[in-house]
């Protein structure tokens, strides 16, 4: 397969960056006033919190509590308020998933009281913004980055932090709380459809195939998994998203071989069997984009 994109598939994968970064924007923007933050219980001594943005898992014990991602700046008041609901004891740690404002936002407001916990890359990609994103706040940036693994031992267990390189982003942690048997997947798994594979921040699709796959095996059977978006899920669930990804990137990458272009995929309706995915964020044709890109073995962006 020729590795330089036409230039209609460029085009299409700058549409969908466009489209990503201004639902991003608008997300920012947004009236936070009515939004509620509702809590659920999910295993042992961990909650999952939603609002608006990625949802956050939250570790509560005698020691204090420890998050998982922080959504949106304007909701830290009631956050805040949501733990205060779930203890008295004080927070103690942010661990951030990736750097994405819909799950750092709060970081601005969380990092001038605690400790910020990420993937050197989140720093990185905090610290020096984008064409899209100003540099975040001096607040906002981790302040204990790590490259491969850590490991938070806190309210009674170990809060382990593994990083799965080019997935969703190239900052990817999923966060497993040992002996509560709970995993936070960050954006590397979501239900709301197709995922939002940030290829211009080193993300691809077969790197978060893998990271999945390995998490799996590191992960108990009756782990609880807890999406970048959506509800508490299964690792069955993990494994019908990969199958998904799987059979999705094979049948663009069958079509290829066979002389197809992108357009015609589109036209033929490849992906009619994954079309209720496509009223997600990201549309079916953007996930047509997005895996020929993929398989046309375009390098992921790294710093």
């Amino acid at each position: 397969m020729n590795s330089t994109l036409p230039a209609s598939s460029l085009l299409n994968r700058c549409s969908i960056l466009a489209l990503a970064f201004a639902a991003a924007s608008a997300l920012a923007q947004q009236d936070f006033s009515n939004v509620q933050i509702k809590v659920t219980k999910v295993a042992g001594q961990v909650y999952m919190l939603e609002g608006s943005g990625g949802n956050i898992g939250a570790s509560v014990g005698e020691e204090g509590i420890a998050i998982v991602d922080d959504e949106f700046a304007p909701l830290a008041p009631k956050i805040k308020a949501a733990l205060k609901g779930l203890s008295d004891k004080p927070l103690k740690y942010v661990l951030n998933t990736h750097f994405h404002g819909d799950h750092t936002g709060g970081n601005v407001v969380f990092g001038a009281e605690v400790p910020i916990i990420a993937h050197e890359n989140v720093r990185h990609r905090l610290e020096t913004g984008g064409p899209d994103v100003k540099p975040a706040a001096r607040e906002a940036l981790p302040v204990i980055t790590f490259n491969d693994r850590a490991a938070l031992y806190f309210n009674g267990e170990e809060i382990r932090a593994l990083h799965f390189p080019h997935g969703h982003t190239d900052g990817d942690t999923i966060i497993f709380f040992t002996q509560s048997k709970v995993v936070h997947m960050g954006d590397d798994f979501v239900t709301y459809g197709f995922p939002f594979v940030d290829t211009r921040s080193g993300g691809t699709v077969i790197g978060m195939i893998d990271g999945l796959e390995k998490a799996l095996e590191l992960l108990p059977a009756d782990v609880k998994v807890i999406p970048g978006h959506g509800p508490i899920s299964t690792p069955d669930d993990v494994r019908k998203f990969i199958a998904m990804m799987k059979e999705t990137r094979a049948l663009v990458a069958d079509a290829a071989k066979q002389g197809r272009t992108v357009e015609q995929m589109k036209q033929d309706h490849l992906l009619a069997k994954y079309e209720h995915l496509g009223k997600g964020f990201i549309k079916t044709d953007a996930w047509i984009d997005v895996l020929f890109a993929d398989l046309s073995h375009t390098q992921p962006q790294t710093r």
